[in-house]
C-alpha cells in the first residue's frame, strides 16, 4: 500500500516540483507553482486518513506532536498565534482524533515550551522523540506526513518548515524526496 501511495505522491511532485512563491528556486534547479505542493499536502492528508485505524500507538502520537512543535517553531521561535493555530490543526486532525485532546495538547505544548526556552536543546529533544517512531516504517512515514499536512495547512510550506521536516525525515531514516521536500 505504501508503494502505491509513494507513487501517487511522486506523480504529483513530477507534475510541478517547485515551491510556491515568485522567484523561489528549488535547490537543484527550477521554480514552479505552489499548486503542486498544495496537491501533495492534500494527497498526504488523504493517505493519512486512510491509515487512521493503524495509527494508534503512543510512539506515533508523541513523535507527531514533536514534529508539529518543530513546524510551529521552524523559524527559531514559537509565536503564540502560530502555536495556537497549530494546536487547533492538531485537535481537528482526523487521524489524531485517535488520541485524547488533552494528551495531544500536553505533548505538543511540552515540545513548544522547550523550543521557546532553548531552541537548540528543544530541537534535539524533539528529534529524539521523533526517532523513536522509526521502528515502524508506516508510523514513521505518517509522522512526516502529519508534519507536512500541518505545515501546508495555510496553503504552502515555508522554506524553514521544509528544512525541519527534512530533519524529521533524517531522524526517521526516510528520504525527504518521498514527501516532496
Amino acid at each position: 500500500m505504501w508503494d502505491r501511495l509513494k507513487d501517487q505522491a511522486k506523480g504529483l511532485q513530477q507534475q510541478s516540483p517547485g515551491r510556491r512563491g515568485a522567484g523561489q528556486a528549488r535547490p537543484g534547479g527550477g521554480s514552479g507553482s505552489g499548486g503542486s505542493k498544495a496537491q501533495l499536502v492534500s494527497a498526504l492528508k488523504t493517505q493519512l486518513t486512510s491509515l487512521k485505524a493503524e495509527l494508534k500507538s503512543g510512539a506515533f502520537r508523541d513523535a507527531s506532536m514533536a514534529a508539529c512543535a518543530l513546524v510551529a517553531a521552524a523559524d527559531g521561535h514559537v509565536d503564540p498565534a502560530e502555536r495556537q493555530h497549530v494546536e487547533s490543526l492538531i485537535l481537528n486532525n482526523d487521524v489524531l482524533q485517535n488520541f485524547p485532546p488533552a494528551q495531544l495538547r500536553e505533548r505538543f505544548n511540552k515540545h513548544a515550551d522547550q523550543l521557546a526556552a532553548n531552541f537548540a536543546h528543544g530541537k534535539a529533544e524533539a528529534l529524539q522523540e521523533i526517532a523513536k517512531a522509526a521502528k515502524k516504517p508506516a508510523e514513521a512515514r505518517a509522522v512526516v506526513q502529519t508534519g507536512v499536512v500541518v505545515a501546508g495547512a495555510d496553503g504552502w510550506v515555508a522554506p524553514a518548515e521544509e528544512q525541519v521536516l527534512r530533519e524529521v525525515c533524517a531522524a526517521l531514516g526516510l528520504s525527504p524526496t518521498e514527501f516532496g521536500l
